[in-house]
């Protein structure tokens, strides 16, 4: 079995799996980059929540591979040789620091890599702390954007987003993303959510998903039409918040959806797409067949 964990800005990701196919998953709100910014550390509750899920799933295998992403990549060199030393003395593994691009490839090839379509797809691919698009064609990336910005900077900027009902507007948030993110030149029949467990936001707020008619893929069942979104993601801002996490197995998650909902509703129109598919694709799709191999050149030479 190879367990993956990814230590995100505000999520972080086991994934175990046993020839191939997903056993065991667990998601966790641990908010690394915003507390990061309060102290100038990594806050000590933050590696408390991180330990439980590493234990957990060290339980399951002692093949655990972790990627550190987003907020790792701006700590001093010093402090990541420090905290890799704490970890290769607990659990024998260190943190292996991805790069932006990396992340966004990997996440990417876990969308298009196993489909059958013609038309350009826009994966996005977003975060706590940053932000991919990732634009392909008939399996072949033909444009890329990369943005140091993501949904905690967004509730920084707008915190009653996190409230049971937003003070802000739709609308004032919107103008907000788009100053950063800018011009897109690139179009897209369709927009691929990716990076996060997406569906979870539908789910759990009760708006209903359809199934994907575009292609075929296991990973990928759902869609709505860009009218469908437009009306999910401005109700968003006006429902119930509180309401929604009464419905959910982890209320702290949902602090940066409203977020997320605005900005993937920007991209949705910067790049003029006809259909949105929210999925739960992440980084680990990508790597695992990489892992795979690794593990399996291991064992032949272990022989």
């Amino acid at each position: 079995m190879i367990g993956i964990i990814e230590i995100g800005s505000n999520n972080t990701k086991t994934h175990i799996y046993e020839n191939g196919k997903l056993v065991f998953e667990e998601s966790k709100t641990i908010e690394f980059k915003k507390h990061y910014l309060e102290l100038g550390k990594i806050y000590e509750n933050d590696w408390i929540k991180l330990d439980d899920m590493m234990q957990t799933a060290l339980k399951k295998t002692k093949h655990i591979h972790v990627f550190g992403c987003s907020i790792f990549r701006i700590l001093p060199q010093e402090e990541i040789e420090r905290i890799n030393q704490d970890f290769k003395r607990k659990y024998q593994t260190e943190i292996e620091i991805v790069t932006q691009e990396d992340e966004a490839h990997l996440t990417a090839f876990g969308c298009y890599s196993t489909i059958s379509f013609s038309k350009p797809l826009c994966i996005f691919i977003g975060g706590g702390g940053s932000t991919e698009l990732i634009f392909v064609k008939d399996k072949k990336i033909f444009s890329k954007k990369y943005y140091d910005f993501g949904v905690v900077d967004i509730t920084k900027k707008f915190e009653s987003l996190k409230e049971d009902v937003a003070s802000c507007t739709f609308d004032e948030v919107y103008q907000y993303i788009e100053k950063q993110i800018g011009e897109i030149k690139e179009q897209a029949e369709v927009l691929v959510l990716a990076g996060g467990n997406h569906i979870y936001w539908y789910q759990n707020a009760g708006y209903k998903l359809f199934k994907n008619t575009l292609y075929k893929s296991e990973n990928q069942p759902f869609m709505i039409t860009n009218e469908q979104s437009d009306f999910y993601d401005r109700d968003a801002l006006v429902t119930s918040l509180d309401t929604i996490r009464e419905n959910s197995d982890n209320p702290v998650w949902f602090d940066g959806s409203r977020a997320m909902k605005v900005m993937t509703n920007l991209i949705m129109h910067k790049v003029s797409a006809k259909y949105v598919i929210p999925t739960k694709i992440n980084m680990e799709d990508g790597l695992l067949n990489k892992l795979e191999k690794e593990e399996e050149k291991d064992e032949k030479i272990r022989k």
